[in-house]
């Protein structure tokens, strides 16, 4: 006797997939987007290929997102981190290693490098779009936190009172975005450890008098 569970087993898995619909199928089409990102480059992306990444029709792509541009802005603006609340561990040093910790687990997630292959490959005029995108969903939260962090050790004495500049802010995500890029780092916590330890530290600890 076949039964209904029998019948489903053997039913093949496009059948299957070509009967998700609404939430459950777009979230396997922005899934496969941040894949495509991820593997083959936003020169290599197609929407054919999400297509077959998502096991559905090249139609169903098409009819929800028009182009490649707006499909990768919604995968992007879906898949980014959450970050909004920073660390309080009750040393500066020690909540800016968490933080670091945060930012390279966001690097080397399928999002971020999903991020940097359309930062890197993508035309001047799609970039300008996914800067907005970038800079509100991951540059201005992480920055966000940082200041968090030091306005927390100024308030205890822990840091000068002055470290509130701006430039300061940017000293660790420039770091790890330029040596991710240009030396190939991974950033293993003796790497992170040096950075608080030997840059950010002698940058923020209170002036002798």
């Amino acid at each position: 006797m076949v039964t209904s569970r029998s019948a489903a087993a053997a039913r093949p898995q496009g059948v299957a997939s070509s009967r998700r619909r609404g939430p459950v199928l777009e979230r396997a089409i922005l899934e496969a987007t941040l894949e495509q990102l991820s593997t083959v480059g936003w020169n290599g992306l197609t929407m054919e290929g999400v297509a077959v990444g998502a096991q559905t029709g090249k139609a169903a792509v098409y009819r929800r997102w028009p182009s490649k541009e707006d499909l990768v802005a919604d995968a992007l603006q879906t898949g980014l981190p959450t970050l909004d609340e920073a660390p309080d561990h009750g040393s500066v040093r020690e909540d800016l290693y968490e933080l670091c910790g945060r930012v390279r687990a966001a690097m080397y997630s399928k999002v971020g490098f999903a991020l940097r292959s359309v930062i890197h490959e993508c035309d001047s005029e799609a970039a300008e779009r996914f800067h907005g995108l970038i800079v509100r969903g991951v540059i201005e939260p992480s920055t966000r936190l940082f200041r968090e962090v030091v306005q927390r050790g100024i308030r205890r004495g822990d840091i000068r009172a002055d470290a509130t500049d701006g430039l300061l802010c940017d000293v660790i995500p420039a770091m790890m975005m330029y040596r991710s890029k240009m030396c190939a780092s991974e950033w293993p916590d003796a790497e992170i450890a040096a950075l608080v330890d030997q840059v950010m530290m002698p940058l923020l600890r209170a002036r002798s008098t």
